[in-house]
């Protein structure tokens, strides 16, 4: 069994002002798990990486891959005793050598034809057979990507590590190959980490998502949770995009310009309710209007900019007057996307991903 397990684990890069890249972090990663770990440049993500892959020691904290303590005060193990595989961002393969051969350089202690079944297994699984012979040159970048895997599969290493492997990718071959790699790494029973600042490619390959921000891990969960159930406003903004709506909180409702929005957790008085433009649906058979503004043509959808229009008394207790006027953005079928200044029914679907109180502003 190979659990990555990191406790209070801390980094900070001295110099005239010294950055603090990891500050405390504890995190545990299952085996066979393929985790990612969230976050914008300069979070602390590539520090946690270099740390597990032993390239850097933490300053305080203890990692441990399987059973063995690889970095602790007391004790360090260099990378080259860690079986840890890397997956870099470009690839990183030898010019000069064909495929098999960059497959084989990290099959040191292994020779003639049990090598070469290695190799040809790890072609298949990665599916590139008959590619063997072929030069870095003359494959595509995901290609590349493809034999960087095989690569860092060669050896069965206990944990792989990926650094943003698909940045390099246009947007089509990146949507295909990050299938692909997850699918790869579950058959192979790999234990993997991969860092990311790509929300959309977090969600769709990993079991689990770490969102780091200023050296913290925010929050640590199964990706439908992360993204449906964020710990905070910060966590929910990392993810996607956010609609915000003024409301009032009676329990578990809050009444909103949209309409009613159901709340997780209990509360009262002024609110902001936050949801995805997912959830704002158009709909002919609500009372609730809206104005259209703006509409975003995105291809396979778009974002309808709305204004609300008020449909009921200005003293009406139930809604703040101030949000008579209030704005919301849908995420729509491109096939469906009204004009602007249509007037159209609306509803907020689904609960509120968090409600925060505006008494505490």
């Amino acid at each position: 069994m190979t659990r990555i397990t990191l406790s209070g684990v801390t980094k900070t890069y001295r110099g005239r002002r010294p950055v603090t890249a990891l500050d405390g972090v504890d995190m545990e990663i299952a085996d066979h798990a393929l985790v990612a770990v969230l976050g914008a440049s300069g979070c602390g993500k590539t520090t946690m990486l270099r740390l597990i892959a032993g390239f850097e020691r933490p300053d305080a904290g203890t990692i441990t891959i399987g059973d063995e303590v690889v970095a602790s005060p007391g004790r360090y193990v260099p990378p080259e005793r860690r079986h840890v595989g890397i997956v870099p961002q470009e690839g990183a393969l030898f010019p000069h050598l064909d495929v098999s051969a960059n497959i084989r350089f990290a099959l040191h202690a292994r020779r003639g034809g049990v090598a070469d079944r290695r190799v040809g297994e790890l072609l298949e699984l990665v599916g590139l057979q008959g590619y063997g012979k072929r030069r870095p040159h003359e494959l595509s970048g995901g290609q590349q990507q493809r034999v960087a895997l095989a690569r860092a599969l060669a050896p069965n290493p206990a944990v792989v590590l990926l650094d943003e492997p698909f940045t390099a990718l246009d947007v089509s071959l990146r949507n295909r190959l990050r299938l692909d790699v997850a699918q790869v790494l579950h058959d192979a029973g790999a234990t993997a980490l991969m860092v990311t600042h790509d929300p959309e490619e977090a969600l769709v390959m990993a079991d689990h998502v770490a969102v780091m921000r200023s050296g913290r891990i925010e929050q640590f969960a199964a990706r439908r949770e992360i993204y449906l159930r964020p710990a905070n406003e910060a966590v929910a903004r990392i993810l996607g995009d956010v609609v915000a709506v003024a409301g009032v909180a009676d329990g578990t409702t809050a009444n909103t310009a949209f309409g009613p929005v159901g709340l997780r957790e209990s509360a009262h008085g002024p609110v902001r309710v936050l949801v995805r433009p997912e959830q704002v649906v158009l709909s002919s058979d609500t009372a609730t209007k809206a104005v259209v503004d703006e509409v975003q043509f995105n291809g396979h959808d778009g974002l309808v900019m709305l204004t609300s229009v008020p449909t009921g008394p200005a003293g009406d207790p139930a809604i703040d007057p101030a949000d008579h006027a209030a704005q919301a953005v849908a995420r729509w079928s491109a096939i469906a996307l009204p004009e602007v200044g249509a007037i159209v029914g609306v509803r907020i679907d689904g609960d509120a991903l968090l409600a925060v109180s505006e008494t505490s502003r």
